[in-house]
């Protein structure tokens, strides 16, 4: 359960160098803090403690944040706040389930970890967290549904859809919308139907919103103008992202000579548990059966594995039980998993942006990490937009191992 994301047990600087507050200067519900400090954390992340003041009193935001800030916490405490602050008065008339608050992510990894996060924090009040995700039974869903009907709703685009279309849940007492990883939703092509979504709910003066994106072009810009009223906008900047407890490393190598190197450092160094990045599907597959041929144990997820292998690797990689997962990078952004000792760029990201999400899977919770980029003369072509995110120069070396590279 990771839903701060940061350390909180220590008093951690703001960016100016001061304290950061604690979440229990908020005056949040009695069973919300129990729950926050049953989870051992004390003190807001950055993005926390710039959203919350403005999100608890009812302020629509835009909020632009990676993976592994905290976001996930701030608006999940902002809802669980709202629902014990305002109860409803009358359950709702009509027949469907009908949440009170609807949280849109473009990920089912990443939809699952919030209702994860959603249920650990809600422990201690009467608050179901559920999500509704393709690739999953929807009948079992939808059952689901029906049985708990649950205030705060979790869901992929897609899936959402469906269950609207079919008229099987209502959206139109929604009174806080959020919209998570908004520039995820606009890359892999959701926009359409979060649209769609969007209009379903009250409108935007007669609900609260909140937008989240790691990145604001002017894409991203116009979508927020529309779906939120007058909203506060907080930027967290890439550099403030928990990098700093990674040491960053770029080996060259050939295209050639990538697997082989890899599975020396595999087994030469014995990483405790590792993450491997590459750019496409069908790579992710290859590169965990060759790495499974070759003795080493691994799994892969990437988006056209059935769900609940995704699930059941995931678990296992949570619990220890593989040390390995091969990712692409639309799988790798609902990887929420405490003491990841690696991450390794099989390839190099061709969007400098996911670079900084990638890293920020290892040194979380206040461990340390190490991240391990292979440089080959395909990769160094991305090379100059990282150093320009990064706003330092990257070195690169050679592996310093004793096997390099050989077939």
């Amino acid at each position: 359960m990771t839903p701060m994301a940061e350390p909180h047990d220590e008093a951690a600087p703001n960016p100016d160098g001061e304290e950061l507050p604690r979440f229990s200067e908020y005056a949040l519900p009695e069973p919300l803090m129990r729950a926050i400090n049953d989870l051992g954390y004390e003190h807001c992340t950055p993005i926390q403690s710039q959203a919350l003041p403005l999100s608890l009193a009812d302020y629509d935001i835009t909020g632009q944040a990676q993976t592994g800030t905290g976001k996930t916490a701030a608006f999940l405490i902002t809802i669980l706040t709202h629902l014990w602050e305002q109860p409803r008065k009358h359950a709702p008339s009509g027949r469907l389930p009908a949440p009170r608050s609807l949280v849109l992510a473009p990920t089912r990894e990443l939809a699952m970890q919030i209702e994860a996060d959603g249920e650990e924090l809600a422990r201690h009040m009467d608050q179901d967290a559920l999500c509704v995700v393709g690739g999953m039974d929807i009948q079992k869903q939808v059952n689901r549904l029906n049985a708990e009907r649950p205030n705060i709703l979790i869901a992929t685009p897609g899936r959402l859809i469906d269950l609207l279309q079919r008229g099987w849940v209502d959206i139109g007492s929604v009174e806080i919308l959020v919209i998570d990883e908004a520039d995820r939703m606009l890359d892999m092509g959701f926009i359409p139907d979060v649209r769609r979504i969007v209009y379903r709910t009250p409108r935007k003066h007669r609900r609260q919103t909140l937008f989240f994106s790691a990145t604001f072009n002017d894409d991203v810009m116009r979508l927020a103008q529309s779906w939120t009223l007058e909203p506060e906008h907080i930027a967290i900047a890439p550099e403030q992202v928990a990098v700093d407890t990674v040491e960053q490393l770029f080996w060259l190598t050939s295209r050639e000579g990538k697997r082989a190197l890899l599975r020396d450092f595999l087994k030469i160094e014995q990483p405790d548990r590792a993450l491997i990045f590459t750019n496409r599907r069908d790579q992710t597959h290859r590169l965990n059966q060759w790495l499974n041929s070759k003795g080493i144990d691994s799994e892969a997820l990437a988006g056209d594995v059935p769900q609940n292998k995704r699930t059941r690797t995931l678990s296992r990689f949570k619990e220890g039980k593989i040390r390995y997962v091969v990712a692409t990078d639309v799988a790798g952004r609902g990887i929420h998993v405490d003491g990841i000792s690696h991450v390794i760029n099989y390839d190099l990201p061709e969007d400098a942006e996911d670079y900084v999400h990638r890293i920020g899977r290892t040194g979380r919770a206040g461990a340390s990490g190490v991240s391990i980029s292979f440089v080959s003369e395909d990769d160094a072509f991305n090379l100059p937009a990282i150093e320009e995110f990064l706003g330092a120069p990257v070195k690169c070396a050679q592996p310093s191992l004793e096997s390099q590279g050989q077939p």
